[in-house]
């Protein structure tokens, strides 16, 4: 008869907060379909496998970029009829996959106290998850947004495969950004009190309302702190109007996403260790 022998897990106390790095991101990598099951599950408790809940997928972002469309036209007369309603609908989808991995993410570490205090395994793979949870949710808008497309008489060329460099862009800053807020909720019980009113702020200072030539000359300092600046800049860009970004797009929306990602992710992985006796 084979003995059971229990699997022991140590914890060994460290002075700069972070564990060792490679043993760290090699059982993330193990545990990588643990975040692929945890996603799938809150999309299910979330109810947007179904019909309905992928319709609204598509129909929230939609109607507020109808929303906003009226009320540019209110105030403005150069509103640009359908072709401005197309860079609006796609500026949308860009960002809500951003805010919502952010969103999802916040919460992701608090929701799931019983799990973090029953399981050992790297925490890192709960923002993650909620950014794997945001991907499926954002792949419903891409057929609408092309439909939009061909309607408003948006050019059709292989330049705009290249808008994926910049989704991988907001990928990697929509995971970070996830794992920043993630860990902050956990020591911040307020953090998502405050979230909505950060992100509309945030919408509103990001080229979605306005091309990203057409930036207000008010706001214009504040551009170079907002990494959406030139990651949705380029993406509207490349998949509305087929244009190729300037190089210094390409390399900012590069540094913002690559920075945010790693920063993110170390505090997070330096703090997750608390996470246990504060929830």
């Amino acid at each position: 008869m084979t003995e059971l022998v229990p699997e022991v897990q140590v914890y060994e106390p460290h002075r700069t907060g972070l564990p060792p790095l490679c043993s760290y991101f090699s059982e993330l990598w193990r545990r990588r379909h643990f975040a692929a099951e945890l996603s799938r599950a809150n999309m299910r408790a979330a109810n947007t496998r179904t019909f309905f809940g992928q319709v609204w997928l598509i129909l929230n972002p939609l109607l507020l970029a109808f929303v906003y469309y009226v009320l540019v036209n209110i105030l403005s007369h150069h509103a640009g009829g359908i072709v401005y309603l197309n860079h609006l609908v796609a500026g949308i989808y860009g960002y809500y996959y951003v805010s919502g991995a952010i969103t999802t993410g916040a919460t992701s570490v608090v929701g799931s106290g019983a799990l973090i205090s029953n399981m050992v395994f790297p925490r890192l793979l709960m923002p993650l998850s909620a950014m794997r949870t945001a991907f499926f949710r954002f792949l419903p808008t891409l057929p609408v947004y092309l439909i939009l497309h061909g309607v408003a008489g948006g050019p059709w060329s292989w330049s705009m495969l290249l808008a994926a460099y910049f989704f991988g862009c907001m990928t990697l800053l929509g995971a970070g950004l996830a794992a920043v807020f993630a860990a902050s909720e956990v020591f911040f019980r307020d953090t998502t009190s405050f979230l909505p009113y950060i992100l509309r702020l945030w919408l509103y200072l990001s080229p979605v309302i306005w091309y990203a030539e057409q930036v207000p000359h008010r706001i214009a300092p504040l551009m170079r702190f907002n990494p959406l600046y030139s990651m949705l800049g380029g993406w509207t860009d490349l998949i509305v109007r087929g244009h190729i970004p300037a190089p210094h797009t390409w390399i900012t929306a590069a540094i913002w996403a690559v920075t945010v990602f790693v920063i993110g992710s170390l505090f997070f992985v330096s703090r997750e260790r608390e996470f246990a006796v504060r929830l």
